[in-house]
């Protein structure tokens, strides 16, 4: 079987793009690489990028000149994770709280990894995560 080599995107929708692109460019640092009507793209680190959509949106398919883009779309608190190396984990907790960011829960993984789990400004959970969290990670 051909090899995957991890995740590319991941899209989450919102209510408020403007208050999402600032969130996002703002408290966890990801610069953009492409600002559109239809979408916000971030460079989430390691080759993987985030979308950010307008809630509803991007349902019917997009038409450009490389082809045609099906439509998606979410409802609900979505869930990701970035990763971070560990000795950088307590200073993303600590950047998160002086920026007013309210923490849903810590976890101390079995392995050893710990986590933060947090919200963005349209209640998805979001989760930063060091290395022993998965036997792959």
């Amino acid at each position: 079987m051909p090899q995957l080599n991890g995740v590319l995107e991941t899209a989450l929708y919102v209510d408020d793009k403007a208050r999402s692109i600032a969130f996002f460019r703002d408290v966890m640092g990801l610069a953009i690489l492409r600002d559109e009507e239809r979408l916000t793209a971030f460079d989430a680190g390691g080759g993987s990028v985030l979308l950010i959509f307008a809630r509803g949106q991007s349902t019917a398919g997009e038409d450009t000149p490389q082809g045609h883009i099906p439509g998606h779309d979410g409802a609900g608190p979505l869930h990701m994770a970035f990763k971070t190396a560990a000795p950088d984990y307590d200073a993303w907790r600590d950047h998160l709280r002086e920026r007013g960011v309210r923490e849903l829960s810590e976890i101390h993984w079995p392995a050893g990894g710990r986590s933060v789990y947090f919200n963005d400004p349209d209640g998805h959970v979001l989760e930063i995560a060091t290395p022993g969290l998965w036997p792959n990670y």
